[in-house]
């Protein structure tokens, strides 16, 4: 409800300043209505297992991710560069030389 009622204080900001020769009751209407929408809404969402993650949690996350992030660039410089691919039929055993079979014309 809380995020409802920061929704409901900022958008009656919003509509004062700019329809503030055009307020008719209809606006307030559509925002007192939307409360029981976002009630039931929510209570659909929650009826099949979602639940939002507090700020806590999000900080959380993204400090585990970031300490997951620069410890594989650390194990990867110090293993070192990757090692090459195995040889192709395209790379022709990795050599340089020009393949000893004459091309059709």
């Amino acid at each position: 409800m809380r995020d409802w009622v920061l929704y409901v204080g900022i958008m009656t900001v919003v509509f004062l300043i700019v329809y503030r020769d055009r307020i008719t009751p209809g606006l307030f209407a559509g925002l007192l209505i939307s409360g029981p929408m976002f009630v039931v809404i929510g209570a659909v969402l929650a009826k099949f297992g979602y639940s939002r993650k507090t700020m806590k949690e999000l900080r959380a996350e993204s400090a585990a991710r970031a300490t997951e992030k620069q410890a594989s660039t650390a194990d990867a410089t110090a293993v070192g560069a990757r090692p090459k691919p195995a040889p192709t039929k395209r790379t022709s055993g990795g050599s340089n030389r020009p393949s000893s079979k004459q091309r059709r014309r």
